[in-house]
């Protein structure tokens, strides 16, 4: 059969470096950095006291406050970035089939903060077990999609991806391909995380993943720095309304880009560290480039997973020269966690939407926070770093790598009619 062409029409962000997609591209191309020092909790006895948090974030300023509390903060998050993207999709739902939007979202822990807060009520109370009734539904993944579809009314395939960081590029996978196939006219999709809690810097800090950079937090996410050691952990969502060409050409509607490709691939290697040769990272960029149908030699720019870890970095390098070759020398290449932090499932939409704008406006955000060259990473790749660069792009790649060796990759190309 032959497959739909999707595009993307809406675009929604809610980060470290910007709470709408306008101010999220304006601090990604001015290399900002969104790490600072926690404030959601005493963080002075943890390893790590620093993050990147949202600033000047209200939930009340886009829900009531009644529905808020219903609600972990990652919920909250899926909420506002849906509700940029569709506005800015200008999708008129009162004429279109709602049997026919879906909704796939990722989120890869879901309410930890919830669930960390009810067992610490509990165990400081005097033993009556007393539960927010609304804790299960606050707690898990697929009650992000469920609120965006109830507050939407919009009927079509409706279901959450956990792949921990690789979770909203699945979301974005799948909504392709319910939209190529004809399950779907319409898929909003995206992913929301909201993992900075005392649960969630303790628990990262016992994997010893994070960065203990607590002197200078701003330059502590350096991915591909000789002096890194560890990831800044991030929060917030992003949203891409995924459309059929047809469908959004029917209705006028304004395209960023098409999506072309998605990749998928599992390193079968270990619970949390990257096989070191790489092996699943090129298996899953070789197959987002097949499935795009493209060749490699086409591909202007990756946003790496790039974590700064030291063995994730090194790993990935590795992996882009053994599927790209010298054609890599010709690339930019760079990673916008050195400036939002690891928005852990909520990274790829975040991610993918840096990509998509960097189609269209013709810049490639920078790598912030180098300083030392890794002599186990090619000092020839030309990783942006520090400052923004101005190129021509036709075919922007996007990386997620997750725990337990997930691996998924998106490939968007500008508009051909």
């Amino acid at each position: 059969m032959k497959l739909r062409r999707v595009v993307v029409t809406g675009l929604g962000a809610l980060t470290p470096i910007g709470n709408t997609v306008s101010d999220y591209w304006d601090g990604l191309i001015s290399g900002k950095s969104g790490a600072a020092d926690i404030t959601y909790f005493d963080a002075s006895l943890f390893k790590t006291q620093f993050a990147c948090e949202l600033k000047n974030f209200n939930p009340e300023n886009f829900m009531d406050r009644k529905l808020s509390r219903k609600m972990d903060r990652f919920a909250q998050y899926a909420i506002v970035s849906s509700d940029e993207a569709i506005k800015d999709s200008r999708l008129n739902t009162e004429k279109i089939d709602k049997d026919r939007i879906g909704v796939i979202w990722g989120a890869g822990i879901g309410g930890l903060e919830t669930f960390q807060n009810e067992v610490l009520g509990f165990a400081s109370g005097n033993g009556t077990p007393r539960f927010n009734p609304f804790m299960i539904p606050k707690m898990i993944p697929d009650i992000a999609p469920g609120i965006i579809s109830i507050r939407n009314g919009f009927r079509g395939p409706n279901f959450a991806t956990v792949s921990a960081c690789a979770s909203s590029s699945n979301a974005i996978i799948d909504g392709l391909n319910y939209i190529r196939l004809g399950y779907a006219d319409v898929i909003v999709s995206g992913g929301s995380e909201a993992g900075v809690s005392i649960s969630g810097i303790g628990g990262f800090n016992a994997l010893h993943a994070l960065s203990t950079r607590n002197d200078d937090p701003k330059t502590a996410s350096r991915p591909f720095d000789k002096e890194r050691d560890g990831f800044v952990l991030g929060e917030g969502g992003g949203c891409l309304i995924l459309e059929d060409y047809e469908h959004a050409i029917k209705r006028g509607a304004k395209i960023y880009a098409e999506l072309i490709g998605g990749g998928l691939s599992s390193d079968a290697h270990h619970m949390t560290a990257p096989h070191p040769e790489g092996v699943g990272a090129i298996k899953v960029m070789q197959n987002c480039i097949k499935d795009a149908k493209i060749d490699f030699s086409e591909v202007d720019t990756v946003n790496m997973h790039g974590t700064s870890t030291p063995l994730g970095d090194v790993a990935e390098a590795k992996a882009l020269k053994d599927v790209f070759g010298d054609h890599l020398y010709k690339m930019n290449i760079n990673s916008t966690k050195s400036m939002t932090g690891h928005l852990l499932g909520a990274a790829g939409a975040v991610e993918a939407i840096s990509s998509i704008l960097s189609i269209n406006n013709g810049i490639v955000p920078p790598t912030i926070n180098h300083q030392n060259v890794d002599e186990n990473i090619d000092s020839k790749i030309n990783f942006t770093f520090n400052q923004s660069q101005k190129r021509n792009i036709n075919f922007a790649m996007s990386n997620t790598f997750g725990f337990g060796g997930h691996n998924a990759c998106v490939l968007f190309k500008k508009l051909n009619k």
